[in-house]
């Protein structure tokens, strides 16, 4: 996929994986990074396109739109909501994406960031996927889109008790969640969750 950096003009600098061809009403996923990869947006935007996604899309194909935003240094993402919100706002129209399949995912940091980015506007997202992070377990009742959500057992810098409280509550719901305790991993659990398959999960949704 074709990799275009765009520094100024928006909520966030980022990173964005285009199909070769720009067609209309493609489906937009938002990634957001962690905590080691903030940044000033400019001479340090690279950082983002470091995990998630970034290694299997050099070498995939695909008629959407993936974009990685850079939080800023001083900054963390759930502090960033309204930010986020107004990005992918943006970014729709930016790239003539489609509304009814936009996602959202994020690994650590960006995995809290996407909990509590889907948590205010749940109306945005067709489907979230939140790696190694944690949300509010007593607001998961707003939650009505499809998750995916994966943690490792053995990570010592988020405890996997924080995905695992979300995952109770949204099962207590009802919800459409699909999570995996991943046994041997520790913080890195990314290694295991951003592959085909979880891009091909989140291409086949659709909002509403």
């Amino acid at each position: 996929m074709k990799r275009t950096e765009y520094t100024e003009g928006y909520e966030f600098s980022f990173v964005a994986y285009t199909g070769t061809e720009m067609n209309e009403k493609r489906p937009l996923i938002i990634q957001l990074h962690g905590a080691g990869e903030r940044g000033n947006g400019k001479d340090e935007l690279q950082l983002v396109d470091k995990h998630g996604f970034s290694k299997y899309l050099k070498e995939a194909e695909h008629d959407c739109v993936v974009v990685m935003p850079q939080c800023p240094a001083d900054s963390f993402w759930a502090a960033r909501v309204e930010s986020i919100v107004r990005f992918v706002g943006q970014m729709i129209e930016k790239f003539h994406a489609d509304p009814d399949r936009v996602c959202l995912t994020g690994l650590s940091m960006g995995g809290y960031g996407t909990w509590f980015t889907a948590m205010a506007r749940p109306d945005l997202f067709a489907a979230i996927a939140p790696v190694c992070g944690g949300g509010m377990a007593w607001n998961a009742g707003v939650l009505t889109m499809p998750i995916w959500t994966c943690h490792g057992a053995k990570d010592e810098t988020v405890s996997v008790n924080q995905t695992e409280e979300m995952v109770a509550a949204l099962r207590a719901l009802g919800r459409d969640v699909t999570y995996e305790r991943l046994e041997d991993y520790g913080h890195n659990a990314w290694d295991y969750a951003y592959t085909e398959r979880l891009m091909n999960w989140l291409l086949s949704k659709k909002r509403g």
